[in-house]
């Protein structure tokens, strides 16, 4: 199936007499007719549901259909798009070891990588992804355990060079995570330009109507854990499921399952049967609403790209932008339906356009049918200094603009107007 027909397909298919919409299994238990049932569910020896912490049907249909759209083996929902980057990164890591990142990700990530896993043991190197080759591999160490990018970084909106940072990852036996958030399969599918591990915050455009907060991680399943030499816990006997071995009893599937039956069955942050539900819900429609967001965002910036009161425009779908070619590449569908932008006059400047507008909503949110905006340096990157803006690709005056879905008329006219005011 093409990936319009999988967004309406995949993960759930009824069968005689059962209903045309995804249920909603809406339990946190099953039952179950003997003990030796429930045995070989908690030694994992056969697949089932028997807390809703570890997997509902309901969850399990949009995971399913999550992994057919990014081609994986498997996916796991998670409470948030920071609960999948996390456990992304707690599956494989550990207190001691050493994670790289690039370092225009989201804020909230970087917060997570900088602050956080400090505190867990875990040290991340930020690098810019302009660094060359060479400057890239001497950061990694012999503890190094994954390289991390986002495919359109947010809110920066460079684009990640998923193929050169996989063979570079690759070539150390270690593998390529990618934050697909702002792409979404439909723009971007990671693991055919050799990603390993993609997360989402599905709060965005998979839902795209800002109504549940959630994140999925997908398994490729082309990591070869065993063959790579510096996983021991994929190849050694897990002692908390009487000596399970990863990679022996589920193949190609280990980490995704490693990541359920360790991580969420310890931390918890999962998804709920109606939160699935209606990320579903944005799913069905996730192609419709890509090709207007992309349209609209291209018309819009350059609208913007042509006003004498804006410095710049980032948008990698503009031809004059230094990331026209990987958007090529990467993005031949186009380049979502943020744009990020900065009014001369710094950030009273900025202030002043931003509540002058009508039809964009101010709002700590991104990628929705509405067209919203927001002020990253002091809204999702306040906790960072001046310095760190500055290696995230963030000036203190940049306005990040999530173009909705309304008429790019009545959205163009609304900026123009707001310019007018400043």
């Amino acid at each position: 199936m093409e990936l319009e027909t999988l967004c309406l397909h995949a993960g759930y298919t009824p069968k005689n007499g059962e209903p045309r919409v995804m249920p909603i299994v809406q339990s946190t238990t099953f039952t179950y007719d003997s003990t030796a049932q429930v045995v070989k569910l908690f030694d994992l020896e056969e697949s089932g549901f028997f807390y809703s912490r570890l997997g509902n049907p309901t969850v399990d249909h949009v995971e399913q259909k999550i992994a057919a759209l990014e081609g994986g083996v498997g996916a796991m929902c998670t409470s948030s798009g920071q609960a999948a980057s996390l456990i992304s990164i707690l599956t494989i890591a550990k207190a001691g070891d050493h994670i790289i990142s690039t370092s225009n990700i989201y804020g909230g990530t970087f917060n997570l990588f900088g602050v956080t896993f400090k505190r867990f043991g875990i040290e991340v190197t930020f690098v810019e992804e302009s660094a060359s080759d060479e400057e890239i591999k001497a950061l990694i160490r012999p503890n190094t355990k994954a390289i991390f990018g986002e495919t359109i970084a947010n809110p920066s909106m460079d684009v990640f060079d998923i193929e050169r940072f996989a063979r570079i990852a690759h070539e150390a036996s270690i593998p390529l995570i990618v934050d697909n958030t702002f792409a979404t399969p439909y723009l971007c599918r990671p693991f055919e330009f050799g990603a390993d591990i993609v997360v989402h915050s599905t709060t965005k455009y998979l839902d795209g109507h800002a109504l549940q907060v959630g994140g999925v991680i997908v398994d490729s399943g082309k990591f070869d854990w065993a063959e790579s030499g510096k996983f021991p816990e994929f190849v050694e006997p897990d002692d908390s499921y009487h000596g399970l071995i990863y990679t022996k009893a589920f193949g190609k599937a280990a980490y995704i399952v490693k990541a359920r039956a360790q991580l969420m069955r310890d931390l918890g942050c999962c998804q709920t049967a109606q939160g699935a539900f209606y990320i579903n819900l944005g799913l069905e429609t996730l192609p419709l609403r890509m090709q207007r967001h992309c349209e609209n965002a291209l018309k819009v910036a350059k609208f913007l790209a042509c006003q004498d009161k804006v410095n710049e425009v980032r948008y990698p779908g503009l031809e004059g932008s230094p990331n026209f070619a990987l958007a090529q590449k990467y993005l031949p569908k186009g380049a979502s339906g943020v744009i990020s932008f900065e009014i001369k006059g710094g950030r009273e400047a900025g202030a002043k356009f931003i509540d002058s507008l009508k039809l964009s909503s101010l709002q700590v949110h991104v990628a929705d049918i509405r067209t919203c905006v927001l002020h990253p340096a002091t809204s999702t990157h306040r906790q960072l200094t001046d310095e760190q803006l500055a290696a995230c690709g963030i000036t203190p005056g940049l306005i990040r603009l999530s173009v909705g879905l309304e008429n790019v008329e009545d959205i163009i006219a609304d900026l123009k107007a707001a310019l007018e005011a400043v």
